[in-house]
């Protein structure tokens, strides 16, 4: 008797299904973590389920870690470095202010990379969507507030520019650490040096200008860096009087 080289066709629950496919869409890249998803009423109408098959679909995929979910905010994509990496870092900073130099030092290994891989990489939208980052920026000068929010945006969208998956997951996981030290770092004096600094990043990147990429950014990091260390040092000062 020939030995079947057919296999059973496998029935698949309808809600394993959907798992398969925002699964796919995150590791692929096409859902970025950050993203927020469609409110469940339309996403029940995108894959034609009732409601009951869909939560227990976005159930599994929070269990899994590829999903946050809250009662009152939309569903959104996780990072997908793990929280046991990124909790006791985060525990540290709280712990000891000064450990947030050592995170910003790490930053700037990942980050002059990042500038260097999208003047490489990056497309024409991702190249558009730099500018709007900028034109955000600048429209947020004068207002100060929602400046660190702007300024993280264009990071990570310089590593979404890279097409590196695992640089995006990790960016979004160090600001996700930083963010409010990256906040403190936006003295009303200082606004404009670093409103350049990132002009100059977004002009290399445009030109395809590689090296220029990596040394502005290095540039705009070194300074924000020495901004953070000012802070601690005026704190420091503060806790001793």
């Amino acid at each position: 008797m020939e030995e079947h080289v057919f296999q059973t066709i496998e029935r698949k629950k309808v809600s394993l299904q959907i798992v398969d496919q925002i699964k796919k869409l995150i590791t692929t890249g096409k859902l970025k973590p950050g993203y927020s998803l469609p409110p469940e009423r339309e996403l029940m109408k995108v894959f034609s389920v009732s409601r009951p098959t869909l939560r227990e679909a976005l159930n599994m995929l929070s269990t899994m870690g590829y999903l946050q979910m809250s009662q009152r905010q939309r569903t959104k994509v996780k990072s997908l470095i793990p929280g046991n990496i990124t909790d006791p870092l985060q525990r540290m900073i709280k712990e000891d202010a000064k450990t947030s130099l050592e995170l910003v030092e790490a930053r700037s290994i990942i980050e002059t990379g990042n500038a260097q891989l999208a003047a490489k990489r990056a497309t024409e939208e991702d190249i558009a969507k730099l500018q709007h980052c900028i034109d955000e920026m600048r429209a947020k000068q004068d207002k100060e507030s929602g400046l660190a929010d702007a300024d993280a945006e264009f990071h990570l969208a310089i590593a979404e520019a890279t097409h590196n998956k695992i640089q995006v997951h990790l960016m979004f996981s160090i600001y996700h650490i930083l963010k409010v030290k990256v906040g403190l770092c936006y003295y009303a004096d200082k606004v404009d040096f670093i409103f350049d600094q990132h002009c100059d990043i977004v002009d290399a990147i445009r030109n395809r200008d590689e090296e220029r990429a990596k040394e502005a950014m290095e540039t705009h990091l070194l300074f924000v860096k020495n901004l953070l260390l000012d802070q601690l040092i005026d704190d420091s000062e503060s806790e001793s009087t």
